[in-house]
């Protein structure tokens, strides 16, 4: 089993049998293994681009700089992680990755923001590279189109009306996350990673990777598989709240990072994370026929609950 690359262009510009069609080879892809590669999907490369290099100039600063926007930890999640703050697969070593986190924004007295909730609120910007902040709310703005078009076809998938999710996400909590992984230690054992295993805690993702690779999937049959870079395309993957909402039939995989470039560069990926509504409850969609072997808790929780438990998790 591979990763299947599908072609949005019939969900962008056809009638609605072209979108079926798409539609169709998601369902495929996420009742196997959760991910896909999606092309022709209306992002210009050129914005694609300038996310990279404005990343990759965050990154290179000094310590001190990026540490000015550092991440609290009480408050919004936004801002600056360094090397070690996060441990994604409790089996594992501190992951070996930087990154930078930014949101929605929402003002001061929003409910959700005087409630603590940990994606809503300010973000946090260097001020001295304006153009960094101006190529992440330009990315962001056009990662929530795209994601609203995979939201529908998610829908659609299931013969659900494709504005089925739009009740779940009446204040989106998405975010945008910039990652920067060093070259993998050449004196490591089997338990480090730039990521270690884990699936996503949200809907859905949108990944733009550079060309080094490092991506590995676990399969069905349980080996790890390469999602190694396509030019011109994103890595789309279902995260923990679609195999609740499906009654397991469609799949949130285990994935991880290993950056084994050959010629020890760092590797860079920006991720686009759809999270839903922090107050949305998430249960199996009624009238919905679960897998087979079902084994997916069917106790109800919120968006939120779950974030937070996450959150506790993998930063201690």
């Amino acid at each position: 089993m591979t990763i299947p690359l599908i072609d949005l262009t019939d969900a962008l510009t056809a009638d609605a049998s072209g979108r079926e069609q798409v539609a169709d080879q998601i369902r495929v892809a996420a009742e196997t293994c959760g991910f896909f590669y999606i092309s022709n999907h209306g992002v210009p490369q050129a914005l694609i681009d300038r996310q990279f290099e404005e990343a990759e100039r965050f990154f290179k600063r000094p310590k001190e700089a990026k540490q000015a926007v550092a991440l609290q930890s009480h408050g919004p999640m936004r801002g600056y992680e360094a090397i070690g703050s996060q441990t994604l697969d409790s089996a594992a070593h501190a992951d070996l990755k930087e990154s930078f986190q930014c949101g929605r924004e929402y003002a001061a007295d929003h409910p959700y923001v005087l409630k603590g909730y940990s994606s809503y609120g300010a973000n946090v910007w260097p001020s001295d590279i304006p153009e960094f902040q101006k190529a992440c709310e330009c990315y962001f703005d056009a990662m929530t189109r795209l994601s609203g078009t995979l939201m529908q076809l998610l829908a659609r998938s299931l013969d659900l009306p494709e504005d089925y999710f739009g009740r779940l996400n009446a204040c989106p909590s998405d975010t945008l996350r910039l990652l920067w992984y060093p070259p993998h230690p050449a004196r490591s054992d089997a338990r480090t990673f730039g990521a270690g295993a884990h699936t996503d805690w949200g809907a859905l993702t949108i990944l733009a990777q550079d060309a080094n690779g490092g991506l590995e999937v676990q399969m069905q049959d349980g080996r790890w598989a390469p999602a190694d870079p396509i030019h011109g395309t994103f890595v789309i993957n279902l995260g923990d709240m679609i195999p609740r909402l499906t009654h397991g039939r469609y799949r949130s995989n285990l994935h991880r990072v290993i950056n084994k470039n050959a010629e020890a560069r760092h590797r860079q990926s920006v991720v686009f994370f759809t999270d839903l509504d922090f107050e949305a409850l998430i249960e199996p969609i009624a009238g919905l026929a679960a897998a087979q072997h079902d084994q997916t808790d069917r106790a109800p929780f919120t968006v939120g609950e779950h974030m937070a438990q996450k959150v506790r998790e993998t930063y201690g």
